[in-house]
């Protein structure tokens, strides 16, 4: 640690993540969960997108859009692995500063795109069922990799601000994390000096994109549900509900998690260190591991090209 005056002296040369508290003597054995999530979540996922990418049947707009939710998921997953199975299986709880911030840009900046990619998709389904004749010539391909572009553009360029203003702030000797990787929120809370600008720019940064998009989600569901009950027999309502359905899942399954996370974040500093643990592994692993498994059993085209696959390669064998 640097004694000068100068606030960018007082940077700590390393922060000290934290596994499971209370249970460091038990991280060999919490460890086999964690390599099961992270094998079914780069299993799971990658099966999606090596289904999607040589099936030219689901080369559309529903499918490249999940597409574009698996990659960033195995983004945010791939993000979390260094440190988290550091910690589990080696015990490594350190991680420089500037690693710390690298790994805080890449797990924001996937969670970004991937709120934006759930919109999409909300987007995507109000389409198909309000006017399913000219889906496809709305949703036409330039446009969704155009939209998945923009996606990914909007939050590296919302998140590169933070690791910067991050680096000039005094951190004074506090350098224990709450979790296994580095969040914002929780780095937020570290620094001496004012944080003022900080907390203005991630306040920002979470309601023109977390909390805007799931504004729009929301008013996506309300447009289909008006279509949906203007459509006259029950099958056709049953039908179009029923393709929004894994999409559902997908929603609830990012936004709840992270809602409780923000919510520990914000009120819970005298909460019990393991609960701040529990909701931030519940926010960044749920979802990766859920959707994939979700998709596979409720979206047929989804199964029926993962058996055929399966059936493939066994028959090469």
């Amino acid at each position: 640690m640097k004694n000068s005056n100068s606030s960018l002296e007082f940077l700590p040369t390393t922060f000290i993540l934290v596994g499971i508290p209370g249970l460091e003597t038990e991280h060999i054995w919490i460890s086999i969960p964690f390599c099961l999530m992270y094998i079914i979540i780069f299993l799971g996922n990658g099966t999606i997108l090596h289904v999607i990418r040589t099936d030219p049947a689901l080369h559309q707009p529903m499918y490249l859009f999940l597409a574009m939710l698996a990659l960033a998921e195995v983004g945010v997953s791939a993000s979390t692995l260094p440190t988290v199975l550091g910690i589990f299986l080696v015990g490594i709880t350190e991680i420089t500063f500037d690693a710390c911030l690298f790994q805080m840009f890449f797990i924001h900046s996937f969670s970004i795109l991937e709120s934006a990619v759930l919109l999409a998709m909300s987007v995507d389904r109000f389409v198909a069922i309000y006017n399913p004749l000219r889906y496809t010539t709305i949703l036409t391909l330039p446009r969704i990799f155009g939209a998945g572009i923009i996606m990914g553009m909007k939050s590296i360029i919302l998140m590169a601000p933070l690791p910067m203003l991050l680096r000039n702030l005094s951190f004074c000797g506090h350098n224990v994390l709450s979790h296994s990787y580095c969040l914002h929120p929780n780095l937020i809370h570290l620094p001496c000096g004012d944080v003022s600008i900080n907390n203005i720019y991630g306040l920002f940064i979470v309601t023109s994109t977390f909390g805007l998009d799931s504004l729009l989600i929301v008013v996506s569901y309300g447009l289909i549900l008006h279509t949906v009950l203007s459509i006259t027999t029950g099958e056709g309502r049953r039908k179009a509900l029923n393709t929004c359905g894994s999409h559902v899942c997908a929603v609830l399954a990012y936004y709840v998690p992270m809602i409780g996370l923000s919510m520990v974040h914000r009120f819970g500093l005298h909460v019990s260190p393991l609960v701040h643990a529990m909701m931030a592994n519940a926010y960044l692993f749920f979802p990766p591991v859920i959707n994939p498994i979700v998709y596979s059993i409720k979206t047929k085209e989804i199964h029926h090209g993962i058996v055929r696959m399966l059936f493939q390669k066994r028959a090469r064998v």
